[in-house]
């Protein structure tokens, strides 16, 4: 018999407390789904951590990790779970983003994308990845469960209509603006929320707030700020394309740069300021079975002995081959 896997394993768990009655009186539990993708080493799992007020440092995430948290909304009454999904590796490991996103999570799914500032060259070419794979992964979900349940599937279109638009890195002013005023947009584009963040106190209780809402349902907050020289706040719905203005660059230049759609002309003009590195340095080609912090002597040496017997098995199937040919 096949061993159960972690999520057949929670599911059961939870089914088993609901039984059991610890949860309140039959009342009805809330899930929700929050998968964080993003930057590799941009403070995925830190937000996480602190969401969940685990106080413990961070390890680094080595492809697909899974946590969950619980909170009762009052007294006496069931908790609620928020499942929380992170992707390592930066872009290196888009095929894993299948897993969390499925038919029965896409009705109560957030996505939480995790930009470094750092590095601005990297930052297009990253969310341009990762949203556009989540995005055609999503569609294909959509796309076969509106063969089985057309309802769910409108009810959800629906929502993501709704949702839609009706210590900061010391960058030079222009370079700064251009970056705020792109992620404005994008974040605007696809109906979501933009907070900056770092190891400030401060901002970390913000973002804690943004991601406790999209887990748990509690009230959003309403506060806002767009001021380029402090860390950018702004909850979905309430920025506007207006506001935002156009493109950060002189009008005698976007004609010259031959866009067909408003996400290309901001993607034109980032990418003119920030020239995208190579596509292949922005995926993980290290060899985490080499990696230092996963040694293990025994296993490491077994491996390289089977390394030279490989190696000497291909020579060796060369050599024959050839040997073949020569005599046919």
């Amino acid at each position: 018999m096949p061993s159960e896997t972690l999520w057949e394993i929670a599911k059961a768990e939870v089914e088993k407390r609901g039984i059991n009655g610890s949860e309140g009186d039959g009342a009805e539990i809330a899930e929700k789904f929050v998968f964080f993708i993003g930057s590799k080493n941009g403070g995925k799992t830190t937000i996480i951590l602190r969401c969940l007020d685990r106080d413990e440092p961070p390890k680094p995430t080595l492809a697909l990790e899974y946590t969950y948290g619980r909170r009762a909304k009052g007294h006496n009454t069931p908790k609620d779970i928020a499942h929380f999904w992170e992707l390592g590796g930066g872009t290196s490991l888009l095929d894993l983003i299948s897993i969390p996103i499925t038919g029965d999570t896409l009705r109560t799914f957030s996505l939480v994308l995790v930009l470094d500032l750092s590095k601005p060259n990297d930052l297009w070419p990253t969310m341009e990845n990762l949203l556009q794979a989540t995005k055609s992964h999503v569609d294909k979900v959509i796309m076969k469960l509106g063969k089985t349940n057309a309802k769910a599937v409108s009810e959800m279109r629906q929502k993501i209509w709704n949702n839609m638009p009706k210590d900061h890195p010391d960058f030079e002013s222009e370079k700064r603006k251009v970056i705020c005023k792109t992620l404005r947009f994008v974040a605007h584009y696809y109906g979501a929320s933009l907070m900056f963040t770092s190891k400030s106190e401060a901002l970390l209780l913000k973002i804690r707030g943004v991601i406790n809402q999209l887990a748990f349902g509690i009230d959003k907050s309403k506060s806002i700020c767009v001021d380029q020289n402090k860390p950018l706040f702004i909850t979905a719905g309430l920025d506007s394309f207006g506001q935002i203005g156009s493109p950060p660059v002189p009008e005698n230049d976007i004609g010259k740069l031959h866009a067909h759609s408003p996400m290309e002309l901001w993607k034109k003009v980032y990418e003119k300021l920030f020239p995208p590195k190579s596509i292949n340095t922005l995926k993980d080609i290290k060899d985490p079975a080499r990696d230092p912090q996963y040694a293990e002597n025994e296993v490491d040496e077994m491996r390289i002995q089977k390394d030279l017997e490989l190696e000497q098995y291909k020579r060796s199937s060369s050599k024959s081959w050839k040997q073949i040919e020569l005599d046919s």
